[in-house]
Parts: C-alpha cells; structure tokens; sequence
C-alpha cells in the first residue's frame, strides 16, 4: 500500500514565481540554462544547475559546484524568493498543453516504498547520474525539484481535485514554450486525511519520468536511516518530493531513432534486407507518421517509407518483446545496421517526439544523419504491465510532455 504525506514546501512569492520557477535539470546543457538564466538573479538555475555561476567550461561535478548550490539555496531562502508554507499540506499542479489538461498530486512519496517495490520502475539507472543528483539532495537536504509518477486513477481523488481546481489557482502562468502551469494549495485538514487515505488503498505508484531523481531521493533518504541510532521511520528524511497523476490522464508520445551510417549499406540494399521482417511500403516526399503499433516510418535520401512488421516476427505474449522499441531494435538497428547497445553505441542519437518529425527530416536532409525511425508511441497500459512483471523497458521507450515545471514548490528534510 502507498504510503504517502503532506509537507511544508517552500514556495516562490506569486509575483515572482515565473522569474523562479524552470525547466528541469536534464532537459537542457549548462549553455542553454546559462542562456535562459541571463540577467535572472532569481532563477532556479542557479540552484538546479550551479556551473552558470562559474566560468563557461566549469565542470558540473566538480565540488564547489554543488557547494554553490547550498549558498544559493539559503540565498533564495534568505532573500525571500522561496518562502516556507506554515504547515504540512498537500498541493494540485495541473499542466496544459494543446487545449488539454492533466492534474498532479504533489506530495512526498516513501523511501521505503522505493525500496520494496511498492513504486514500481520501467527503466534502469545510470548509477553516474544517481550519483550526481544524490550529492545534490545530500548537500541541500532537499529535493528542490519532483519527480513523475503514475497512480491508477480513482473517482474519489478525482471528486477532491475537482472540488479544489474549481477555485482560483494560486499560480496560473503560461510558460515560454506554450504550456500553461497552474497550481493549487489544500489546506483542509479533512481533505489532507482523505488524500492519504486514498493513497493508502493503491497497491502501487508507477514512476513515468525522473528515474535518477527518484533514485537519488531515496538512496539519500536511507543513507540518513541508517546513519540515525534513533531512527523512528516518520522523520522527514523518509519521504521526497512527487507529483502523482492519474494513469487515464497521461499520454505518452513517440521517442524516434536516428542513424549515421547504413553499415556499409546502400538505400536499396537496406530496403530489401527490410523486406525480410516488414512490409515496405514507398510513401513519399511528405512527412509519414506511424499510424498502429507494429507500424513504422523510416525517412532515408529524401523520401519515407512505412515499415510494418510481418506476423510471427515478434511475441504477442511477451510484453517486452511486443515493444515497437524491442522490434526496431533486435531487427532493424541490431540485425541489419550493427547496432547492439542503444547506451553506448553513437551510431544512433534519439529525439523525443515533441520535436517533431521535421526534426528527423532535418537532421537527415543536412547530412548529419543518414536515416531516421519512427515509433508509435507506448501506451500506459504497456508501461504498467512491464512494471507491474516487473521487468524493465528498453533504453529511450518513453518521452511524456509536458515536463514538471521546477521550482513551484521544494520539499526540505
């Protein structure tokens, strides 16, 4: 069962939330945040990614990096940029994007429920990445930015956040890429119980985003268990920061694959060594997205083609197997192009769905590729039944949009 709780975050004063809040730290290089920060003294960057503070070319890892985090952080607290709610309680952050809009839960997972599988993962970890976002939730005692999971929706959560977003948000913003962010607080006593009571009854939360985030917060939360002689299981140190939404709200979107080379292929040799596993389909100059599962579209020497998978050339029963992502990978990047380790091979760079597939035509059309893929994108459903199996999704499966704004609010242990 979940066990989850509220928090006293702290929060940027409405006024200055959009100079604050931003993207999250693994959606952009330190130029680009070194960019968006310019000129921004109250920017989030300068805690989520303080190598903007030192000369252009600072090492993100080096350690009076993240000891500037810490000074920046009680900066923003001392100078009144991020002020701490009164008392525990929980939050709504809704996100819109297209006209449609999805509400969060934010409040503050369990380790332990990390631990024991009670939040359940899709992907693996990088334990060089963990590291580094542990040293940042290490030296600030924080979570300064959430993560993303997944809970099955139920009516009765459903009713409280209904019954709270029908008042006037307290952040309502639309940010510089199109999306609009909105934010409410609870604060009533009864609905805080309900909450937790509703969480309590879920056999399991799934993480959709943020596998290193999540990681790092509880590695760092059981680090604090079991440095404590006193340990008791309720210190705050036991919890971190997550924005929880209902499974039927989610939409996952293509993650596509590009590729430099053929392996000393021609197209047409290519396209006939496809011909083994799909149906090849000519559809021309005009940009072809996939249209079913076990459909895909490949965009080589100017023109697209559809590729569907052949019966029998993949196992309905396995859930992994049946992946999109596991059938261009064992049978187009693997079997014809060489390509075995999508963590490690450079012959393959990949580009979230949200891009556009003009950016797959672009990087193909100007010669830094030589041809791109794409997929159908995974669905919930798929998502949870790996989770639940408890296996483990292949590299670059997912890309969920829009991402969590940070910053709204930070949780302190």
């Amino acid at each position: 069962m979940a066990k989850v709780k509220p928090f006293q975050g702290w929060r940027p004063p409405v006024d200055l939330v959009e100079q604050v809040v931003s993207r999250p730290y693994d959606v952009l290089n330190s130029e680009e945040a070194r960019a968006e920060a310019e000129g921004n003294e109250k920017s989030l960057y300068h805690i989520i990614k303080p190598e903007i503070d030192f000369p252009v070319g600072t090492d993100e890892h080096d350690p009076k990096v993240y000891d500037k985090a810490v000074e920046n952080f009680n900066h923003f607290r001392k100078e009144g940029w991020l002020q701490q709610d009164d008392k525990e309680m929980y939050y709504i952050y809704a996100q819109t994007m297209n006209g449609r809009t999805q509400y969060g839960l934010v409040l503050c997972a369990n380790v332990e429920d990390y631990m024991s599988g009670v939040i359940k993962k899709h992907e693996l970890t990088r334990r060089d990445k963990e590291e580094d976002r542990m040293k940042h939730v290490r030296i600030n005692s924080a979570n300064v930015e959430p993560v993303f999971f997944a809970y099955p929706a139920q009516a009765e959560l459903d009713a409280i956040v209904a019954e709270w977003t029908a008042k006037p948000a307290v952040y309502d913003f639309v940010a510089p890429d199109g999306f609009g962010h909105h934010f409410w607080v609870i604060d009533d006593e009864a609905a805080i119980a309900k909450i937790t009571a509703c969480f309590e009854a879920m056999p399991a939360l799934y993480i959709a985003d943020g596998h290193h985030r999540t990681a790092a917060a509880a590695l760092v939360g059981n680090e604090r268990r079991l440095a404590n002689p006193n340990h008791r299981g309720d210190e705050e140190y036991n919890y971190f920061l997550a924005v929880c939404f209902p499974d039927n709200q989610l939409n996952i979107i293509d993650y596509n694959r590009l590729v430099k080379d053929l392996n000393g292929l021609t197209k047409d040799e290519f396209l006939k060594a496809l011909e083994e596993d799909f149906e090849v389909t000519l559809k021309g100059s005009d940009i072809y997205k996939p249209a079913a599962l076990h459909e895909f579209s490949l965009y080589v020497e100017g023109e697209w083609y559809a590729l569907t998978a052949k019966a029998g050339r993949y196992d309905d029963a396995d859930p992994i197997a049946v992946l999109d992502v596991t059938i261009s990978s064992n049978l187009i990047l693997d079997k014809i192009l060489g390509i075995k380790d999508l963590r490690s091979d450079k012959r393959v760079d990949f580009v979230g769905g949200i891009r556009g597939l003009g950016e797959l035509k672009r990087r193909v059309d100007n010669g830094e590729m030589k041809a791109a893929l794409a997929l159908y994108p995974v669905s919930m459903k798929q998502l949870i039944d790996i989770a639940d199996s408890g296996n483990i999704m292949p590299p670059k499966t997912t890309w969920f949009e829009p991402k969590l704004r940070s910053g709204l609010v930070i949780h302190t242990f």
